[in-house]
């Protein structure tokens, strides 16, 4: 008789970067302790070519936008939700209308599209480039986008300088090289231009310094490849190299007309304003060379996604760091974490996926609530909520920061929802169980005690509360019962009931029997 064994099929997941020139994915098996790369897949959508002056998207781009995840989809069928995850970048942070873009889009690509910010961008580039790309060392690493380029200074896998800035090749081209035209003066401007806006972290950067330069997408890449066409096989990056590719630039008077050996056609429209961008970056920061990664920011999401990199890890400490550098009342965040999350799961007992993320996001927002407090104690709520909307949150989308954003700004005093900013991948009416939760959970804590809180039960829809304490309590507890009336109040001028009542006691019990 013949032995068969059986071993489990090896888990497959996948990141896709929405970007301002082009969208990729990249599908990948969880082997071992590594990632074996099954696919890469890319489409040159152009969405940062329909921003108009008003930042608006226009219907053009749109349309490509989502006809490619449509089509992205059909390779993603069986995949679950936590394999897949999709990042948009530069074009949709800037787009006035993006959540049109991502309703169209859910309906034909049925995983959820993360909005993120420059630095997280920036984050998970480096991320990418330091689990692929052999070295040691401190790295400065550059990715230059359609939109916007990512600067990263860090060592093994640990980035201490994250930098975003606006320039990107689609929007140095529209704006530099208008009508496609060439010329030594719009060239220089946009070289002008992409050392002017490194000049603030110039000085901060080269005083960190870095033991080597690492580029990464598609317009380092497309350099890098001209560059060996030239006949330097090693495609090693350097300011001489980089001065021969503009000037053979200069000799077509407009874009379309560029030919130069190993420049991928697709690449054409944008190369003169890619070169510009990173001969203004090898400027102000004196690099004097540099190498080429094939990783980038999708492979960065794909390292993240698996469970052995722990990206729950990533916000933990993100939201530690933020506590620390506020002098946050650890025990005091705990008791009030605690509670809400007691609360939330007893008015969501079977969270769906999405309301389980906004379960997690409640723990983190329950734990930085009173960051503001450094600032004043009078409207902290609102200090809390700048702290929160102002600073770079490894590990957190832009949605993601949004909704701790909401829930500090509303997790005291009055209820103004229709001041709560407009989201895409939450409902605001998800937000509100986790705004009543918190808020709760701060009343219920307001005393900063280590006593005990007693067991309250809770009976909730989607508007009306009823908590219920043991017997006898609230007469115990007078002040927290008056501030229990008080939030009442608060919860009437939104729309929302909020009831209290007390167990009946077993005594009285006993009484009906009789």
């Amino acid at each position: 008789m013949i032995e068969t064994t059986t071993t489990e099929r090896p888990r497959e997941i996948a990141a896709i970067d929405l970007g301002s020139n082009s969208f990729h994915m990249v599908v990948a098996r969880v082997v071992g302790q590594g990632l074996q790369i099954v696919s890469r897949h890319k489409q040159r959508v152009r969405l940062g070519a329909g921003l108009d002056a008003q930042n608006n998207l226009d219907n053009a781009s749109i349309t490509r936008g989502v006809e490619c995840l449509a089509m992205f989809s059909e390779r993603l069928k069986g995949f679950d939700p936590e394999n897949v995850r999709v990042a948009a970048t530069h074009t949709l942070r800037q787009a006035a209308n993006a959540h049109v873009f991502l309703k169209r889009a859910e309906t034909v690509f049925p995983y959820p599209i993360e909005v993120i910010p420059g630095e997280e961008e920036a984050r998970l580039i480096y991320l990418g480039v330091s689990h692929t790309q052999p070295g040691e060392g401190k790295r400065l690493i550059v990715d230059i986008g359609g939109g916007s380029t990512e600067l990263v200074i860090g060592s093994e896998f640990e980035p201490s300088q994250l930098t975003s800035k606006h320039m990107g090749c689609v929007s140095y081209n529209q704006r530099y090289f208008q009508k496609g035209k060439i010329t030594p003066k719009n060239f220089a401007a946009a070289e002008l231009s992409a050392e002017g806006k490194l000049e603030s972290i110039a000085q901060n950067y080269i005083k960190k310094g870095w033991d080597s330069a690492v580029g990464s997408s598609g317009t380092i890449k497309a350099i890098k490849e001209v560059i060996i066409s030239m006949g330097f096989d090693d495609g090693e990056i350097t300011k001489k190299r980089l001065e021969l590719i503009i000037e053979k630039l200069l000799v077509f008077k407009y874009v379309d007309e560029i030919k130069l050996p190993g420049l991928p056609e697709e690449r054409i429209p944008v190369f003169a304003a890619g070169v510009a961008i990173l001969s203004g970056v090898f400027r102000a920061l004196k690099i004097e060379k540099m190498v080429f990664s094939d990783a980038a920011l999708r492979e960065g999401l794909l390292y993240e996604m698996e469970d052995r990199f722990q990206h729950s890890d990533i916000r933990g400490r993100t939201a530690g760091d933020l506590a620390s550098r506020y002098h946050v009342d650890l025990e005091h965040a705990a008791r009030v974490q605690l509670m809400a999350s007691d609360l939330y799961a007893q008015c969501e007992p079977n969270p769906s996926t999405k309301k389980a993320e906004l379960g997690v996001l409640l723990n983190w927002a329950a734990l930085l609530h009173e960051v503001g407090l450094s600032i004043s104690h009078s409207g902290f709520h609102k200090h809390s909520a700048y702290i929160l909307q102002n600073t770079n949150l490894p590990g957190f989308n832009q949605e993601q920061q949004t909704v701790l954003v909401s829930l500090t700004r509303f997790h005291r005093k009055s209820l103004k929802l229709h001041e709560m900013p407009e989201l895409v991948l939450f409902k605001p009416k998800q937000l509100h169980p986790l705004i009543r939760a918190i808020r709760l959970a701060c009343v219920l804590n307001v005393q900063r005690t280590d006593e005990p809180l007693p067991d309250v039960t809770l009976d909730a829809d989607d508007k009306d509360w009823t908590l219920t304490f043991p017997s006898g309590w609230l007469s115990d507890n007078r002040l927290l019962a008056a501030d229990l009336e008080t939030e009442q109040d608060y919860w009437t001028s939104a729309g929302w009931s909020l009831s209290i009542a007390e167990a009946i006691s077993d005594d009285i019990e006993s009484e009906k029997d009789q």
